[in-house]
């Protein structure tokens, strides 16, 4: 159930991000039962890491603090539309539901386009702008295949 407190919180954590010039304006929170379990906020260039967008920082920060990898009954508040990567950083945490504020096109116009990654997941893989060629396919099956008969793994 969309809760605005959770929204105020996550669009602070954007404008505290904003206010210290260490990343972009944006923020995200996880909650959990009503209360937040996770916060976090850009820290691309504080650390060095293209990575740490606000909702993978957070997802991080949830799943440390509920020791899991995965956020089951969980929600994500954020102040921007998530942009691909998180995206699927999102699906793979497996939360029940994702809450916005800002969308793509109001990333856009602040200089965060990220139109160009939704187009190149159209390409195919040969003609991207960055190419990507398979090579020793037969080495990582090889790994699968244990993978697929380990008995003692932890499926997610």
């Amino acid at each position: 159930m969309y809760e605005k407190q959770f929204m105020e919180e996550a669009v602070a954590l954007s404008r505290k991000c904003l206010g210290t010039g260490k990343g972009g304006p944006f923020g995200a929170v996880v909650v959990k039962d009503g209360r937040i379990v996770g916060r976090g906020s850009n820290s691309v260039t504080l650390l060095n890491d293209p990575t740490a967008h606000a909702e993978v920082m957070a997802i991080r920060d949830a799943c440390k603090n509920l020791d899991s990898f995965q956020l089951d009954g969980c929600e994500i508040y954020t102040s921007c539309e998530p942009c691909p990567m998180c995206l699927g950083a999102i699906y793979w945490a497996r939360p029940e539901r994702v809450y916005y504020a800002a969308d793509r096109q109001d990333a856009a116009r602040a200089g965060f386009d990220d139109s160009f990654i939704y187009e190149e997941m159209d390409v195919p893989t040969m003609e991207r702008k960055i190419r990507s060629e398979q090579h020793d396919q037969g080495f990582a099956q090889e790994v699968f295949q244990q993978w697929i008969h380990l008995e003692n793994k932890i499926d997610y």
